[in-house]
C-alpha cells in the first residue's frame, strides 16, 4: 500500500503541474493565489479514479500470485544406466524399462525401481523417450510409450549401417493414479552409457 500512495502522490504532483501550465479556458481560470476550488475537485477526482484502478490491480497481481502457489509441481527425468555401459534386453516378453540414474523427480512421481511414473494428480502431461541402438551389441531395438497397458507412441530401429536412435513425445491426459512408462519389444535390446543416450522424461503442463 506504501508503493500505492507514492505512486498516487505523483501522479496528483504530475496532474498539478499539467494544470499549471494548461492555456486558460472558461472552465478552469488559474488564480493568483492557485487554483481554483473546481481544480481542486477535478483533480481530486482524477487521483480517485487512478488509485481505485491500481488497488485492483495490486488484487490481480495478488490472486495470479496465489494461482501460481497452488499449482502442483510435477517433474521428472532419468538415463537408463546409472553407471557403466551396457545393453538391456532381449528377452522373450515385452519388458518395461528401468530407467535408474534419475536426473529429476519432483513430487516423487518417478519410480526407478519399476521405472513407472504414477499421476499424483488429474492434468495434462507431456512424455519424451529416447532409444540407442548399437549395431555392436544390438541390432534391432523397438521401445514404446506406454499408459496402463495401453501403447501410445514408439520408435523402432534396426541397426544394418551405423549406430543410431530415435525419440518420440506425447501429451495426454492423466487420472490420478495412472501410471506412464516405456516397454522394450520381445526379442529386441536397447543400449546405453555414460553419454545418457537412452532417457525417459515427463511433467505437468497443468492441473485439471
Amino acid at each position: 500500500m506504501m508503493k500505492t500512495s507514492v505512486a498516487v502522490l505523483l501522479l496528483l504532483l504530475v496532474l498539478v503541474g499539467c494544470c499549471l501550465c494548461e492555456p486558460q479556458n472558461t472552465d478552469r481560470v488559474q488564480q493568483k493565489g492557485g487554483l481554483k476550488d473546481d481544480d481542486y475537485w477535478y483533480l481530486a477526482e482524477k487521483v480517485a479514479i487512478l488509485e481505485d484502478k491500481l488497488q485492483k490491480t495490486e488484487k490481480e497481481v495478488v490472486e495470479l500470485r496465489n494461482l501460481v502457489k497452488g499449482q502442483p509441481r510435477v517433474a521428472f527425468s532419468a538415463a537408463l544406466m546409472d553407471s557403466g555401459s551396457g545393453i538391456i534386453g532381449p528377452f522373450t516378453v515385452a519388458t518395461p524399462l528401468k530407467y535408474k540414474k534419475v536426473f529429476s523427480n519432483i513430487g516423487s512421481g518417478y519410480n526407478p525401481s519399476t521405472g513407472m511414473f504414477t499421476a499424483m494428480v488429474k492434468g495434462m502431461y507431456y512424455f519424451r523417450f529416447s532409444a540407442f541402438c548399437n549395431w555392436a551389441v544390438s541390432k534391432r531395438s523397438v521401445v514404446s510409450l506406454m499408459k496402463n497397458g495401453e501403447r501410445l507412441v514408439s520408435v523402432w530401429d534396426v541397426s544394418e549401417d551405423v549406430d543410431d536412435m530415435g525419440s518420440n513425445a506425447v501429451v495426454i491426459t492423466l487420472e490420478t493414479g495412472d501410471n506412464v512408462y516405456t516397454e522394450l519389444k520381445e526379442d529386441t535390446a536397447v543400449y546405453d552409457d555414460e553419454m545418457n543416450y537412452s532417457t525417459f522424461s515427463g511433467f505437468l503442463l497443468y492441473a485439471m
